[in-house]
C-alpha cells in the first residue's frame, strides 16, 4: 500500500477521526494540546492522501501541474506543524508525567510513537518535504506518459531527480549502518538493511529449487479457462461480491479503478480501494481486490479511540503487506475458499466455466510458472520480483547502477532470477508506480510481509484450529475477529519485530512460509 514520500518522513501521523479515551484523568495540558496539534496534521495528511486518490482515480491529465503544487503546499503545512519547536517542548514536558505512566496504556504508547514520528520527522528539512511531495507528483504524470509510449527514457529525468531527492532525505535523516536504512525505516521502524539481505538470502535458498522443480511439471495444472471473454462488468461485480465475503465495510469504504491497484486510508470511516480489470483474463482483478480489501480491513479495524493520533495506523508496511497477503492468497487461493465461493463465480461466468469444478479452479488460480509482472505473480515466484527490486533499489541509491542503465539491469536481474526477459519496459522498469513518487525502501515489506503473514496464520490456527473448516463454509468472520484481536487493534502501537514477538512468541523467520509453500505447492505439482 504506497505512501506518500512525506508520510514516510512523518510516519504514523496519518489516520484521521477525532481522538477520544485517550486521555487520563490528570493528563497536563501540555498532553491536550498536543493531542490537538497531532490532530491537525492528520487532517492535512488525510487531505493530502485525498488529492493522491483523485490523482490516480478521476484527475483529467490537464491538473497534474496544479495538483503537484496543492499537494507540495499540504505535505509542507503538515510537516511544518508536527515539526513545530512548541511539539518538542511539549514532548519534554510529558516525559516526568509519561515515566509514570502503565507502559501498556494506551497514553504511554501514544507518547512513545509520538516522539518516534517527531525524532524522525524534524531532520527534514520543509523545503526538501515540499520538493518531494511535488516532484512525486511530476513523477507520477511522467510515469504514465512513459508507460502510454513504452519508453524508460521519458521517465529518467523524473526518476533521477527523485533519485536525488531521496538521497537527501537518507542523509537528513542519518542512519546506523548504510544509506538504505533511513528508507527502510520510514516503512520498518526498527529493522535493517542487513536483517532484509540476510532474510531474503534464506528465503532465495528456499525457493529457487522449488521454481525449479515445477518448472519441470507445468502439465500438472492447467488454468487455459481463466482466458478468454471475461466481461468488465462481470468481472467488477464479483470483486465487489468478494470483498463482502471477507468483511469489508462498504457503509466505510468503497472500491474505484485505477493504473495501479491502491489503498487509500482516509479515516477508519473512509477507506478507499482501487482495482483494474483484464476482460481477457480472470484473476488479476479479483486477487488485486482481494489484496487491497486485505489493506482496507486493517485500516477499518483500528480503534475508534484512535482516530486522528499516531496510533490509528499500521504497525508498518509489512504488517499491511501481511494482511493484504494473507487474504490475497492465503485465504482467497485456498482450496477451502473456493470450495464455497466457485459457484458465485461460476454463476457470472457460466460459459466460460462449463465443465470447471472448485477442485480444477483451486488449482488454476495457484498455478506456477515465472511471469513478468509483479502483481500478476503466483506466491512461489512474488518475493523473486521483490529481490530483484530490492538489489536495484541498493544500486541506485549507491550510485553504482546509473538511471539510464536501469532497464538493462532490470532485463539482466529478471533472467537471473526468472528465466524470461520483458518484451518492452512496461512489461519491466516500468510496470510498478512506486519510484514514481519516491517509493524507495519499501518494495522489501512486500516479501517481508508475506512471511509475518504466514507466521500469523500458524498462529491464528494454533488458536483455531477450525479455520479451514470455517471458511469452507462460507465463514471468513473467524479470521477476521483473530486478525482484529491480535493485529488490528495494536495498530501501530508497536515496531513490527516486537508485534510479531507478541503475537506468535518468535521471532520473524521465513520459515513458516516455506513450510506453506513447500506443502501447498508439493501436493500441487506431486513433488
Amino acid at each position: 500500500m504506497p505512501e506518500t514520500p512525506v508520510q514516510d518522513a512523518t510516519r504514523g501521523v496519518t489516520a484521521t477521526g477525532r481522538a477520544t479515551g485517550l486521555v487520563p484523568p490528570d493528563a497536563p495540558p501540555a498532553y491536550h494540546r498536543l493531542l490537538e496539534r497531532l490532530g491537525q496534521v492528520s487532517d492535512l495528511h488525510a487531505a493530502t492522501t485525498l488529492l493522491n486518490w483523485d490523482e490516480e482515480v478521476n484527475m483529467p491529465p490537464g491538473g497534474a501541474a496544479a495538483r503537484a503544487e496543492q499537494k507540495a503546499t499540504l505535505n509542507r503545512l503538515a510537516h511544518e506543524a508536527f515539526t513545530a519547536p512548541e511539539v518538542g517542548q511539549w514532548l519534554d514536558e510529558l516525559a516526568g508525567w509519561e515515566a509514570q505512566l502503565d507502559p501498556e496504556s494506551d497514553a504511554a504508547a501514544l507518547l512513545r510513537v509520538t516522539r518516534r514520528d517527531y525524532e524522525r520527522a524534524r531532520r527534514v528539512p520543509p523545503d526538501l518535504v515540499a520538493e518531494l511531495a511535488r516532484a512525486s507528483s511530476q513523477g507520477y504524470q511522467a510515469w504514465v506518459e512513459a508507460r502510454s509510449q513504452q519508453r524508460f527514457a521519458v521517465f529518467a529525468p523524473a526518476l533521477a531527480r527523485l533519485l536525488e531527492l531521496r538521497r537527501q532525505m537518507a542523509d537528513a535523516l542519518g542512519y546506523p549502518e548504510e544509506r538504505y536504512d533511513a528508507l527502510l525505516e520510514g516503512h520498518e521502524p526498527g529493522m535493517r538493511t542487513r536483517q532484509v539481505r540476510e532474510l531474503f538470502a534464506r528465503l532465495k535458498e528456499g525457493l529457487v529449487p522449488l521454481v525449479q522443480a515445477i518448472a519441470e511439471r507445468q502439465d500438472r495444472v492447467r488454468d487455459d479457462f481463466l482466458h478468454g471473454d471475461y466481461p468488465d462488468a462481470a468481472q467488477w461485480e464479483i470483486t465487489l461480491e468478494a470483498l463482502e465475503a471477507i468483511g469489508f465495510d462498504f457503509q466505510r469504504g468503497r472500491q474505484d479503478r485505477s493504473i495501479h491497484p491502491f489503498t487509500a486510508p482516509l479515516a477508519t470511516g473512509d477507506v478507499r480501494l482501487t482495482t483494474r480489470i483484464n476482460p481477457r483474463v480472470f484473476g488479476p482483478a479479483f486477487f488485486s481486490s482481494l489484496h487491497e480489501g486485505g489493506h482496507g480491513l486493517y485500516e477499518q479495524g483500528f480503534p475508534a479511540a484512535w482516530h486522528r493520533t499516531p496510533l490509528a495506523d499500521g504497525a508498518s508496511s509489512a504488517v499491511h503487506e501481511s494482511q493484504s497477503r494473507l487474504w490475497e492468497n492465503v485465504i482467497g487461493r485456498s482450496r477451502e475458499f473456493w470450495r464455497f465461493f466457485f459457484p458465485r463465480v461460476q454463476a457470472r461466468f457460466p460459459q466460460q466455466l462449463a465443465g470447471v469444478d472448485a477442485e480444477a479452479m483451486y488449482r488454476a488460480v495457484n498455478r506456477s510458472r515465472p511471469s513478468l509482472i509483479r502483481v500478476d505473480a503466483d506466491e512461489v515466484t512474488y518475493n523473486l520480483h521483490i529481490m530483484l527490486r530490492f538489489e536495484l533499489e541498493l544500486a541506485l541509491l549507491s550510485g553504482d547502477l546509473p538511471v539510464d542503465d536501469l532497464p538493462g539491469a532490470w532485463r539482466e536481474k529478471t533472467r537471473a532470477y526468472l528465466g524470461i526477459e520483458p518484451a518492452h519496459d512496461v512489461e519491466g522498469v516500468l510496470q510498478d508506480i512506486h519510484w514514481s513518487w519516491g517509493g524507495f525502501g519499501y518494495f522489501p515489506s512486500y516479501a517481508l510481509g508475506n512471511l509475518i503473514a504466514l507466521q500469523l496464520w500458524e498462529a491464528a490456527l494454533r488458536d483455531e484450529p477450525g479455520l479451514p473448516e470455517e471458511i469452507a463454509r462460507g465463514r471468513l468472520g473467524g479470521v477476521l475477529q483473530w486478525m482484529r484481536q491480535h493485529v488490528h487493534r495494536h495498530g501501530a502501537r508497536y515496531e513490527p519485530l516486537e508485534l510479531v514477538r507478541r503475537v506468535t512468541g518468535a521471532e520473524l523467520s521465513e520459515q513458516p512460509f516455506l513450510r506453506y509453500i513447500r506443502r501447498k505447492y508439493g501436493e500441487l505439482y506431486g513433488l
